[in-house]
């Protein structure tokens, strides 16, 4: 055998082994990473994979990725690029955690590189639409959700954003579409169908459909008898009724919730249980928890808001211990406007019916009564 073709073997046989090695290296890597062996992975290979396969990188940064190493994840996988950039994968995960740094723009282009190669992963149109999202692009976030919906395998996520982008939007005829959609699709025991039917029974609601509403509402407190807005938008819907009997259950549900301190947010201290149009302005009615107190406070308020969705004043009852003590009515109507306080001769008690309070609430609107006594808070001295 001539020389010639004596090196040539060797170079081959070489050429093989490393071959070899490199796959049998890789084959290890995906056998840790299957086993979810992620500090075994960097503890291993890390430091000595300047020779590795465009695969192996990966998978050292698929490890990095999982121990939320954001900057060593950047490094393998832009690595495993540089050595094979036909490979999608580690494109998307590079494009993930761009995402997760917030580093939206540059999300952008990794994600749409990695749809380039593989144009029917719905999680690539999913991340893209994230990024997209994050940077306030609505449009451009609507089309990439949408393409995810499109492809097989889709996860929650992106019908769930497809139902908020049209939320976010205003076109509540096409976000109450989008939430059906979603809810029909999604797990039933994902936070994603819950937020579904939330938003199914809120826009039901704002169309007046209070029967479709209700259901939604009800389904949602079976599933999660926590979620405590739930109950104050089905009281609000059995008041617009006048099925005062069923609101009852879950206002002493949300009175207890109070007691424990288990509220949070505007339902704090109160919660709207009826809200109404009285000529061109909305009226949103508001029950304080507060009770039992021996000072004055305000039990329900009425709250008159503008085209323009600002308070302008209230009408509220006011518990009066002076009546009570005199035999009188607990809660006396009054009214707050223009730095003015009103007293009306219109009294209430625990047991009063809601008819009588919005009828009387309705002629302070419209002026048909005067009040018995008005103040205006005095002035602090320099």
């Amino acid at each position: 055998m001539k020389v010639k073709n004596i090196i040539s073997s060797l170079i081959l046989t070489i050429y093989s082994l490393t071959i070899f090695a490199q796959d049998q290296t890789t084959e290890n890597l995906k056998t840790l990473s299957d086993n979810k062996q992620f500090d075994q992975i960097i503890e291993q290979h890390a430091s000595k994979s300047k020779n590795y396969s465009a695969k192996a990188l990966y998978y050292i940064g698929q490890a990095y990725y999982m121990k939320e190493d954001d900057n060593n994840c950047l490094k393998f996988m832009t690595l495993s690029i540089e050595k094979d950039s036909k490979d999608p994968a580690p494109l998307y995960i590079k494009a993930s955690t761009l995402n997760y740094m917030q580093k939206y723009d540059e999300a952008v282009k990794s994600f749409q590189l990695a749809i380039s190669l593989k144009p029917d992963d719905a999680e690539f149109y999913s991340g893209l639409g994230d990024s997209y999202y994050n940077l306030e692009k609505l449009d451009l976030a609507l089309e990439a959700y949408k393409k995810a919906t499109e492809q097989k395998n889709c996860l929650d996520r992106p019908y769930s954003f497809v139902a908020q982008i049209y939320s976010d939007q205003k076109n509540n005829e096409k976000a109450l579409e989008a939430f059906y959609i979603a809810k029909s699709i999604i797990d039933n025991k994902s936070n994603s169908y819950i937020t579904a039917l939330f938003n199914i029974g809120l826009l039901e609601s704002l169309k007046g459909n209070y029967d479709k509403a209700e259901p939604a509402f009800v389904e949602l407190l079976q599933l999660d008898t926590t979620d405590y807005h739930s109950y104050a938008k089905l009281i609000q819907i059995y008041y617009h009724r006048k099925e005062y009997d069923k609101a009852k259950q879950y206002k002493d549900k949300l009175y207890d919730a109070h007691k424990n301190g288990l509220l949070t947010d505007n339902l704090k201290d109160m919660f709207c249980f009826d809200q109404f149009k009285w000529n061109d302005k909305l009226i949103q009615a508001f029950e304080r928890y507060e009770e039992g107190s021996k000072d004055i406070y305000n039990k329900h308020l009425f709250y008159v808001i503008n085209q323009d969705d600002n308070i302008e004043y209230r009408i509220q009852t006011e518990f009066s211990r002076f009546s009570a003590e005199q035999g009188g009515s607990k809660y006396l109507l009054c009214r707050t406007k223009n730095g003015t306080h009103s007293t009306f001769n219109i009294g209430f008690n625990d047991n009063f019916k809601y008819d009588d309070l919005k009828k009387n609430v309705i002629d302070v609107l419209e002026e048909k009564v005067k009040p018995a006594a008005t103040s205006r808070p005095t002035k602090k001295q320099e």
